[in-house]
């Protein structure tokens, strides 16, 4: 929100400053001849920021995509890993129960439902319980061939979990590039200036360019909202841990 104001009011700025300098431009420097040149050099630039904000929001979509998809699978891994346990016998009890709590805390500390305590992946990062939970898998004594071959193929989706959790925290803090932001920033400031030199000071422009610096600026708002899809108001859905949560114990 801090970025998306800022862009605003560097946006609204500029445009402010280049209807400020029209006023002391000789004529001639507002000439045809002299606009056209001025629109070229606009139009470049507007080609050039378009390119880039089409690649943020690329970067932004893919970032949303992969989380989702991560929160997908990791539910399904974990609703079979409980699966796997439950063909193993009645010693994996305690495993299930470890593995139901870690779930459960995982799901209210990235969506707290009252939004009291911090959220996000950050709290998850820090946590021990699926280290725990791993470590009750591991002291499993298997019996028999069939409880050995259920014990690795417990432990397989153990390590491919724990993977996916760390690849998460990884996604989770974001890929685009503070640079990426501060050339946008100034191409769409040049953009305005422009626009606010080229034409006349009146209610009616004011208005256009306001509405537009807020369209802007609410675009990037979303681009950045979505790139930290677990710690931003546009979130990843809770909606398959919690299924996977329903069907633990089962």
């Amino acid at each position: 929100m801090t970025i998306a104001v800022i862009a605003f009011l560097c946006m609204f700025g500029g445009a402010l400053l280049g209807a400020f300098l029209r006023k002391f431009l000789p004529g001639h420097h507002l000439s045809s001849d002299s606009r056209d040149v001025v629109k070229l050099g606009a139009g470049l630039i507007a080609t050039q920021a378009a390119l880039v904000l089409g690649l943020l929001v690329s970067s932004a979509k893919s970032s949303f995509g992969a989380m989702n998809t991560g929160m997908t699978q990791g539910g399904a891994r974990i609703i079979l890993l409980d699966h796997v346990l439950a063909r193993y016998g009645p010693e994996t009890k305690d495993a299930r129960e470890q593995l139901r709590r870690t779930l459960s805390a995982a799901v209210e500390q990235i969506w707290p439902k009252h939004r009291a305590g911090t959220g996000g992946i950050d709290v998850v990062e820090s946590s021990t319980g699926w280290e725990e939970a791993s470590e009750k898998l591991r002291e499993l004594s298997p019996q028999n061939e069939s409880q050995r071959l259920l014990k690795a193929q417990a432990l397989q989706i153990g390590g491919e979990l724990a993977e996916l959790r760390w690849l998460l925290v990884e996604q989770a803090h974001g890929s685009i590039p503070t640079t990426f932001l501060v050339v946008l920033v100034f191409w769409f400031t040049v953009l305005f200036a422009t626009f606010g030199l080229l034409t006349p000071s009146n209610a009616t422009v004011l208005t256009v360019m306001l509405v537009c610096a807020l369209s802007v600026a609410g675009g990037l708002l979303l681009i950045l909202e979505m790139d930290r899809p677990l710690d931003r108001m546009i979130e990843v859905s809770s909606a398959p841990l919690e299924k996977a949560l329903d069907h633990l114990g089962r």
